[in-house]
């Protein structure tokens, strides 16, 4: 059965989806690939859909794993979801903010050491030639030989400046349903987007059947649907990008008739080149014919008359 619910790529459902304590470490978990204890999120949010800027979202968690050995670990991630192609550099902005911030430091070492991050990027686009539609960047700890050092417990030094990064490129979801993650990534499909209303996502409800956590996912999904204060913040939305691509458009209309112009000043130019070579072609003939009239004895009056030039212009040429 055909389902409809509201589109998470938007922010405002994204937020509304991602503030279910439920929904989150779902999630989480599937990006981590480790269980999320416990999770909350941060009094920050970043959203920047009213200023003249491409979007992006940004939402910081603190999550406690369980770690393959039974103990538990705290730990700071930090998600940015855009749907348009971003510079790197706004991403990095974002990380530096959160690396001076103190509220990030274990409270264990007196503010000494940091938590532990991991970065996670939602993308409505895709990076480089990577085929996958999940990416994983983790550093390592490697010796001057280049041979890893294995420790049986992070350095907190080392994870206070280094962090993980987790990449989903959401336009190769595409229907692939390969694992668990994929399986709730796939509710951001946006090959699904209802042909009538890009807000809108058609899910085939068969998919999820006897999984209690993708029915919870669709449940808040078709809410936020329902919701006339998220819906009006989608409209918000639509139109905030609606005026970035009429903006867009006008510049590249712009650019293509400064280029138009450019091309005719060039080709101008290539012709008055042209025609002053040929000017400069032909004086110089002119001076050589002169020159050697001249130098056959005839007068300047007469090579006037022969050339059919002016007198004066000869006796310049002859001077």
């Amino acid at each position: 059965m055909l389902i409809y619910v509201a589109n998470p790529l938007y922010d405002a459902v994204f937020k509304y989806m991602m503030e279910d304590e439920r929904i989150a470490k779902t999630l989480l978990s599937a990006l981590l690939q480790k269980t999320v204890i416990a999770v909350e999120m941060r009094r920050h949010e970043y959203p920047n859909i009213s200023r003249d800027a491409i979007s992006m979202f940004r939402v910081d968690f603190a999550a406690t794993v369980l770690e393959d050995d039974g103990s538990k670990k705290l730990i700071l991630i930090e998600l940015q979801k855009t749907w348009l192609e971003t510079e790197t550099l706004r991403f990095r902005q974002y990380l530096a903010v959160q690396y001076n911030n103190k509220e990030n430091m274990r409270k264990e070492t007196k503010g000494k050491f940091a938590l532990p991050t991991v970065a996670v990027y939602l993308l409505g686009h895709c990076v480089g030639e990577f085929k996958d539609p999940v990416i994983y960047a983790k550093h390592k700890v490697y010796d001057y030989e280049g041979n890893e050092i294995l420790q049986e417990k992070p350095d907190p030094f080392v994870e206070s400046l280094q962090h993980d990064s987790i990449i989903v490129q959401i336009p190769l979801l595409k229907g692939r349903v390969n694992n668990r993650l994929e399986k709730i990534l796939s509710v951001f499909d946006q090959s699904q987007i209802y042909p009538d209303d890009q807000r809108m996502l058609e899910l085939d409800e068969n998919k999820y059947a006897d999984d209690a956590e993708m029915a919870h996912i669709l449940h808040r999904l078709q809410s936020a649907a329902a919701n006339p204060d998220i819906r009006n913040r989608m409209n918000a939305e639509d139109e905030f990008f609606q005026a970035l691509e009429d903006r867009d458009t006008t510049i590249m209309k712009k650019d293509k008739i400064i280029k138009e112009q450019n091309a005719k000043m060039e080709e101008q130019n290539a012709v008055l080149e042209e025609q002053k070579a040929r000017m400069e072609e032909q004086k110089a003939s002119l001076r050589a014919a002169v020159l050697a009239l001249s130098k056959s004895g005839m007068a300047a009056e007469m090579i006037a008359k022969t050339l059919h030039i002016e007198e004066e212009k000869i006796k310049e040429i002859l001077s």
